[in-house]
């Protein structure tokens, strides 16, 4: 299987993606933002498709749109919460201009099914090292960010009184989020985020309590299941995204049995 450059392209990209959306993705559900990371992948979609359309590049459009969308959201604040509503309204728009992008270039109806389920398969040296520096900026941001961050998730009004800027703090954060998700369209398309950037924090948030180790967690089981997910791929020949949505999905609720099964035993 490793003797195919396609392969080790695929497992290459799988595994700086699951990585990054592992450990951002943790704080994205510790913050209670997953409806906002997932609206974010809608708009990135239009974005992808307005480049084809000029005659850009998908992945510059996907990057720009989202980095301005999750600067927008950021600049919300607090008041970003209870949004649901407005954020799947605009979820939806964002799908809909993608799709009148594309009625204008039906030849690209093969880009457009690869921007919403993701070609993992097909990624190139360049789009490989384009998402390792994406992935390498995400990641950095967060580690200087982290702390105000965990402070400003955990404990929002004590952080505030201590001077800490919740709207700077959102505003970046979102930034790093549209980044990530960029990242991971490259890999399970838009329309798919939630498997990488949610189902694996989830999960992990689920076994500990503990920030490192669940932070850690939620990467290990990104990249299990993004790299299991691309072996199965291989096997079956079924699509790669619908492995690693499965394995997602399997692993939380496996998850979900463990800790219904531990709370209804009796402590002694």
């Amino acid at each position: 299987m490793l003797n195919y450059d396609f392969m080790q392209h695929a497992f290459a990209a799988a595994g700086i993606v699951a990585i990054v959306a592992g450990v951002v993705g943790f704080f994205l559900v510790l913050r209670g933002q997953t409806f906002a990371g997932h609206a974010l992948s809608h708009v990135g979609f239009a974005g992808a498709t307005g480049a084809i359309l000029i005659g850009g590049s998908p992945l510059s459009g996907l990057i720009a749109f989202t980095l301005l969308a999750g600067i927008g959201m950021g600049a919300l604040g607090d008041k970003l919460s209870g949004r649901d509503v407005a954020i799947g309204v605009i979820l939806s728009l964002s799908l809909g201009l993608g799709l009148l992008f594309l009625h204008f270039f039906t030849a690209y109806a093969t880009q457009a099914t690869a921007l919403l389920f993701g070609n993992v398969f097909g990624v190139s040296d360049s789009t490989l090292l384009v998402l390792f520096g994406i992935g390498a900026a995400a990641l950095i941001a967060l580690g200087v960010i982290a702390r105000p961050l965990l402070f400003a998730s955990l404990q929002p009004e004590l952080a505030e009184a201590k001077g800490v800027s919740l709207r700077l703090v959102s505003i970046l954060f979102l930034a790093i989020v549209a980044l990530a998700v960029s990242a991971c369209a490259q890999v399970v398309g838009v329309l798919l985020v939630f498997a990488l950037m949610v189902g694996p924090a989830a999960t992990a948030q689920r076994l500990t309590s503990r920030l490192g180790l669940g932070v850690a967690l939620s990467a290990g089981l990104a990249l299990v299941e993004a790299w299991l997910g691309l072996v199965l791929a291989y096997y079956t020949d079924w699509p790669a995204s619908f492995w690693i949505t499965a394995l997602s999905a399997l692993a939380y609720f496996a998850s979900l049995a463990g800790h219904r099964r531990a709370a209804a035993i009796p402590a002694h």
